[in-house]
């Protein structure tokens, strides 16, 4: 088949190149000339695991194609997917321009029946307003060309979204036409030979299921921070919690990692954008708003366990801290809400500097903090580690899982270790001769 993708970004591109796998004919839009030129290079835009491979090799087999002009993507499409950008606006709702665009676009442009299908994050109503659009540009042109819009919302998680694209867990589809979903189901088949998770329902429902993925998900993890918090006051080792709660067939163990709060494209705008659309609907939405405030809070907690730290010990005031990790997960550049980016301003006003190291995502980094001073780019975590008074780790990258701290130890001119993320056992960092605190557990303090 012969599809469009509009929106060359994480989900878009990554979508294209997975439909691209399976055999489809896939031309991916977006009107950056210079990230499709790139693109048409075999330059990728983001890091994720896998996705520089899987481009190359289907722009290679003539199956993949990158175009700035609706013109080459939308008159041959049978499906057009919608990948746009869904930003938040000053009021924390969901900017709908660009998608709105696209489906004017899409409008003008299609010469054909087609199925268009939104793919962004986008609040309940939003298939209604894209066909009203689309209906509407039609109208102008004086066609009746037959077409149909669905919802199929994207479960992607940055460092395993190829693995999630091609292999995934469930797919939903809302749709309000048979036809429609009988072409969307046949269309996915080919990623469910090993089993039949497609959940078909109705478009509002559709739309919703991913705000509600992402508020549960974040719901859990503010819990978490929130009840590490009362751990730490009461002496009790959240590490053990975990295990006791997760341990219940009724809870499990995904999402129950306390740490140094979420961040990424996804969850902090999304849990905001449900909220205001409950506001705007006449609910109130008042766990939804804890969930943020509670993760906005907790961005904070590790810099505030550092300065109170050196309180006792002559004051954060020109002390150097090094800082391993700095994207908001793992295995991604991605820096968008990244919890480090509270961390390094809040250090920096107090007066501290800071030796900074990630494996993927300094260029994203330098760009970001390229404003503030007292700043140092480091070559490795042991380089980061040279003359620091302490170390915080902020992303739990594998690579930090087997440090041998004996040399970072050396290195360092103090003996604290801030662990943000409960990476370590605090009694082996101890005897390994640091000042142990991390989230929710016991310091282990010399």
């Amino acid at each position: 088949m012969h599809l469009a993708i509009i929106g060359t970004g994480y989900v878009g591109l990554i979508t294209g190149a997975c439909f691209a796998e399976m055999g489809h004919t896939v031309t991916c839009l977006d009107i950056d000339q210079a990230k499709i030129e790139n693109l048409k290079k075999g330059t990728i835009p983001i890091y994720e695991p896998g996705l520089e491979e899987l481009v190359k090799r289907n722009t290679a087999s003539q199956r993949l194609f990158f175009t700035t002009e609706y013109s080459e993507a939308i008159p041959a499409a049978q499906f057009c997917f919608i990948a746009v950008p869904t930003p938040s606006r000053s009021d924390d709702s969901c900017d709908l321009s660009y998608v709105e665009s696209a489906a004017r676009q899409i409008g003008q442009h299609m010469k054909s029946e087609l199925i268009v299908v939104n793919k962004s994050t986008v609040p309940v109503g939003t298939a209604q307003r894209v066909r009203e659009i689309i209906q509407k540009e039609l109208a102008n042109r004086n066609s009746s060309i037959s077409f149909n819009v669905a919802s199929n919302p994207e479960f992607l998680k940055e460092g395993a979204a190829i693995q999630d694209c091609l292999k995934p867990d469930r797919i939903i589809i809302g749709a309000d036409n048979p036809k429609t979903a009988e072409w969307l189901r046949e269309l996915y088949a080919p990623f469910m030979i090993n089993h039949d998770k497609i959940l078909m329902m109705d478009i509002p429902s559709a739309e919703m299921t991913k705000y509600a993925a992402n508020a549960m998900l974040a719901a859990r993890i503010s819990f978490m921070n929130e009840i590490a918090e009362i751990c730490k006051q009461v002496g009790a080792n959240v590490n053990e919690v975990r295990k006791g709660i997760g341990s219940d067939s009724r809870i499990g163990y995904s999402f129950l990692y306390p740490g140094v709060g979420y961040g990424g494209s996804c969850f902090p705008k999304d849990i905001r954008a449900l909220s205001a659309k409950a506001r705007e609907v006449g609910c109130e939405p008042r766990l939804l708003d804890a969930i943020d405030y509670v993760n906005n809070r907790q961005k904070k907690v590790l810099s505030q366990k550092i300065m109170n730290y050196f309180d006792q010990r002559g004051g954060i005031q020109g002390k150097t801290i090094a800082v391993w990790g700095l994207s908001f997960k793992p295995d991604t550049d991605d820096m968008r809400e990244a919890p480090s980016l509270i961390f390094i301003k809040e250090l920096i006003d107090a007066g501290a500097h800071l030796r900074l190291f990630d494996p993927i995502a300094m260029p994203n980094a330098r760009n970001l903090l390229k404003n503030l001073s007292n700043l140092t780019w480091c070559q490795d975590e042991l380089d980061a580690a040279r003359n620091a008074d302490a170390v915080a780790l902020l992303t739990e990258w594998k690579q930090f899982r087997f440090v041998d701290f004996n040399p970072v130890r050396s290195f360092m001119k103090g003996i604290a270790f801030f662990d943000g993320r409960n990476q370590y056992k605090p009694l082996e960092m101890k005897n390994k001769g640091f000042d142990y605190i991390a989230i929710g557990v016991p310091d282990q303090l010399h």
